[in-house]
């Protein structure tokens, strides 16, 4: 539905320019649910705006369900109001002198549709976002979740083919934020709808999403689904970004051992440990352990995996949990335990990780 070829957008800056997307590519199938994933500033919104005709790209190639929608080499640009797509902004961008009805209907009547056909889509969609009996109430008088969902209806109104959503939770509370995500994401799939949805918040694109591509400086560091990008990054950059996590350093000594799994030479003795492609035997690498896979034990004996013994730093209590730092013989290790356990400062404990839980990461990556 949507391919990404070696795109760039070079913007001009007081000193130079300023390469705000790299040399990137990535495809959506048609139906998936896709995510750029990113800290401010790492391209994913000049991305999205190239492929939206916002913003005209430098180099590469964009094609939207077959048609190719610019390309430099072809020489070829399709302007925005000509790509089959629909958009929902952060800032939601609905009309405040017009009431919810006409907020909808103005992309039809753009389009010279009939007005029974134009009362019938309307309706439809409104009934979608659960928004029906609002027809006559002005924008501005709507709540939060409500304007959301009032946007989405305008940008569904057209029937397109892919949706381009930028960042468009980002101004709900919490509370709201959740339902909004399950309710986007349901909605979305039960119609088919190609999406891309730009969004600098982990839970979000770990919740919502079936591919992943995590942004930094304009590049694209890894794509998968997301139980792939967070169990198994390939680079420090995506395990830091994707939440907590522990790194030990290490040589590899073997490979293949099946499943790509392989031993670590660390500096707590021989550990197993998951290797991504590229990494060889010999490299230096980072074993990369996420705070909530280590497993607590007071006593040594019966423990598999990898272990490392230490002390209990500090505790903190969390509700379900205990975030504990712990003091092991080179490290310093974060790790969630649960509040069954009740850990106490000063407390001797092992720690003990399984395996396909721990990923190598070379060293510079």
């Amino acid at each position: 539905m949507l391919k990404v070829e070696n795109l760039s957008k070079i913007f001009p800056s007081e000193k130079g320019s300023v390469l705000a997307v790299n040399r990137v590519d990535f495809e959506i199938p048609q139906g998936e649910f896709f995510t750029l994933l990113g800290p401010s500033g790492c391209g994913k919104t000049t991305t999205l705006r190239c492929i939206a005709g916002l913003e005209k790209p430098d180099q590469g190639e964009i094609t939207i369900d077959d048609v190719v929608v610019f390309s430099d080499r072809r020489r070829q640009y399709i302007p925005s109001n000509k790509r089959d797509i629909g958009m929902v902004f952060q800032s939601y961008a609905i009309w405040p002198h017009m009431n919810v009805f006409n907020n909808v209907a103005f992309p039809l009547v753009e389009q010279r549709l009939k007005k029974d056909l134009i009362r019938e889509k309307v309706k439809s969609v409104l009934e979608l976002v659960k928004l029906d009996g609002l027809e006559g109430r002005a924008a501005p008088l709507l709540s939060g979740g409500q304007q959301q969902r009032l946007a989405l209806a305008r940008a569904l109104a057209k029937s397109p083919r892919l949706m381009l959503l930028d960042e468009p939770l980002s101004n709900l509370d919490a509370r709201l934020r959740h339902m909004m995500r399950v309710e986007l994401k349901l909605l979305l799939k039960r119609l088919n709808i190609t999406s891309l949805y730009v969004t600098h918040d982990q839970i979000e694109a770990l919740s919502m999403s079936d591919s992943i591509a995590v942004m930094n400086e304009g590049r694209i560091e890894q794509v998968g689904p997301p139980a792939a990008i967070y169990h198994k990054p390939e680079k420090r950059f995506v395990a830091e970004f994707m939440g907590g996590a522990n790194f030990f350093e290490g040589r590899v000594v073997e490979v293949d051992l099946g499943d790509n799994m392989g031993k670590v030479k660390t500096n707590y003795g021989l550990w197993q440990s998951y290797i991504p492609k590229g990494v060889e035997k010999g490299d230096r690498v980072q074993v990369c352990v996420r705070p909530e896979n280590f497993i607590l034990s007071r006593e040594k004996s019966g423990l598999g995996g990898n272990i490392l013994e230490g002390e209990i730093k500090l505790a903190t209590f969390l509700g379900e949990t205990y975030d504990c730092s712990i003091v092991a013989s080179h490290d310093e290790v974060q790790i969630h335990v649960h509040h069954f356990f009740s850990p106490k400062s000063k407390e001797k404990v092992f720690l003990n990780v399984a395996p396909d839980l721990c990923t190598a990461i070379k060293l510079g990556e």
